[in-house]
């Protein structure tokens, strides 16, 4: 890989957490449990609910997970869409965070939470992925396809519908960003590298992000030389 642990510390920074965006409204535990509670009304009673994970819940779990196996989804592909000004972002440095978006497929894992502990889980995962509302991200019920079969999972998907949805960008531009932004949680390029690393340890070879993270790495090898890479256009 070209996106080493050196080069994202070169963009880390200490950022203060500034709390909920304006325009956002963070979810109560009656919000939570609502959602939950119609999950959980979708799901067999007494079944193990096996989630589709593609990003970092590959490799920073939401809960504990009892196994895993290689799982093919199509008709949705990993892309950097949404927009962050927290968290690995800050609004006057904005980031991008991965997310599901409609079209041509993703190669990720399925882990098993076991049913005795879907409830728990599932809990766990809701605070994980979602804040606040309107959400970023939606989970739903999807179809993933693995060496044991086809297999339904729980899935979480950008909101196309939400403010913090972005849109197409193209690779340089998505550079751009990652090389620079930075939240309380850290750098979008920490959260790349990371990715990239876990994927092709599992022999997952996603190859928009291996190009993307050899333009971070050419981007912050090149402010750290004093001379900056030319910003793509919008």
């Amino acid at each position: 890989m070209s996106l080493t642990a050196d080069l994202v510390a070169l963009i880390h920074r200490h950022v203060l957490d500034p709390g909920t965006p304006p325009g956002f409204e963070p979810l109560t535990d009656q919000d939570h449990d609502q959602r939950q509670a119609a999950l959980l009304a979708s799901h067999p009673k007494g079944e193990d609910l096996w989630l589709f994970a593609y990003g970092s819940l590959i490799w920073k779990p939401a809960c504990e997970v009892d196994g895993q196996r290689h799982a093919l989804l199509r008709g949705w592909h990993r892309k950097f869409c949404l927009k962050l000004v927290r968290y690995r972002g800050s609004a006057e440095c904005p980031g991008l965070m991965m997310a599901l978006d409609i079209g041509g497929s993703c190669r990720g894992v399925a882990q098993r939470i076991p049913a005795q502990r879907v409830e728990e889980c599932l809990g766990q995962l809701l605070r994980r992925e979602t804040s606040v509302k309107p959400a970023s991200n939606v989970p739903r019920w999807v179809t993933v396809e693995t060496d044991k079969g086809k297999q339904r999972a729980l899935a979480f998907a950008i909101n196309r519908k939400g403010p913090t949805y972005c849109g197409p960008h193209t690779l340089e531009q998505t550079a751009d960003i990652l090389a620079r932004a930075c939240g309380h949680w850290g750098s979008g390029a920490e959260y790349l590298m990371h990715t990239v690393a876990h994927l092709e340890d599992l022999g997952i070879h996603d190859r928009y992000l291996w190009k993307l993270q050899e333009l971070v790495a050419e981007r912050i090898k090149a402010a750290a030389m004093g001379r900056e890479m030319p910003i793509a256009a919008s």
